[in-house]
């Protein structure tokens, strides 16, 4: 009977409501599972009796258990548990809240809501922390062949981590090497997270002699997980065929005279400006 829902719906979330006031261990997880079986009964509920049924439980429990849970509180909760086949062979993640799925429940492409997930709890990132990430578009700022591979589950390498367009956050409008460089040190964790994981920052303006002469490479960084150098070149307008031979000194330079035999080869990058944007070469 419709009740039946309503009675085992509202027992579900007052023992939720119990057991956030008197356990601070778990008591997210126990929120989510709470809201997915709540989703699940919902839907059920929904199917036997109409959509008008989910409006007719908002009203009671607004009164019998709390004001939050009202229509629209209650319509997330059944679209969490259509979005996401949990009851299908897919463990809950214990690592992600309430308030993480719920950014998560806009994201229509299933692709694209595991890739959010997955850096969520990889990256052990606060709600606050996955909704910038989705409304830079991060996922779409990966390449399209990074992002079948993602689908096929194929292994990455390090350059396809890296965004395009690349974000850096400055309200001046930059005219040179020197200023974007400045601008970039002024929150290097920034742009080392948008250029991917695993980045280290190691100097700005190495210093390196090739031949008689001494160059300055504008950021040399590390990437602890694919274990390699990383030599990266600015630029502050397009890509010009004559980078690829600069790129290609400085990283042949660092092999030479700081690689050691258990690294991978140096990558070179160089960053363009085009479009009003910043873009990876």
């Amino acid at each position: 009977m419709k009740e039946d829902y309503y009675v085992l719906i509202k027992n579900k979330l007052v023992d939720n409501e119990i057991y956030g006031r008197v356990k601070d261990i778990s008591k997210e997880r126990n929120t989510v599972v709470t809201y997915y079986d709540t989703g699940r009964l919902l839907s059920e509920a929904g199917s036997r009796y109409g959509e008008g049924v989910i409006k007719e439980y908002a009203k009671k429990l607004s009164i019998e258990v709390g004001r939050k849970y009202d229509t629209s509180t209650l319509k997330r909760m059944r679209q969490f548990y259509n979005l996401f086949p949990f009851e299908k062979g897919a463990a809950l993640p214990h690592q992600l809240s309430w308030s993480h799925f719920q950014e998560l429940l806009p994201i229509k492409d299933i692709y694209e809501r595991d890739y959010y997930i997955n850096i969520a709890i990889n990256q052990k990132l606060s709600h606050k922390a996955l909704r910038l990430k989705i409304k830079s578009k991060e996922y779409y700022r990966l390449p399209l062949e990074t992002r079948n591979k993602l689908i096929t589950n194929n292994k990455l390498e390090l350059k396809d981590a890296i965004k395009n367009p690349i974000i850096i956050k400055t309200d001046q409008d930059i005219l040179n090497e020197r200023l974007l460089q400045k601008v970039i040190l002024e929150d290097i964790s920034s742009f080392l997270e948008e250029l991917g994981p695993g980045f280290t920052f190691i100097k700005n303006e190495y210093k390196i002699q090739i031949g008689d002469r001494f160059n300055y490479i504008d950021l040399l960084l590390f990437n602890y997980i694919y274990n390699c150098f990383v030599v990266v070149e600015l630029k502050v307008n397009e890509y010009k065929k004559e980078y690829a031979g600069q790129i290609e000194a400085y990283t042949n330079y660092i092999d030479t005279n700081l690689k050691r035999i258990n690294h991978n080869p140096t990558l070179g990058i160089v960053l363009v400006k085009k479009n009003d944007g910043y873009y990876i070469e």
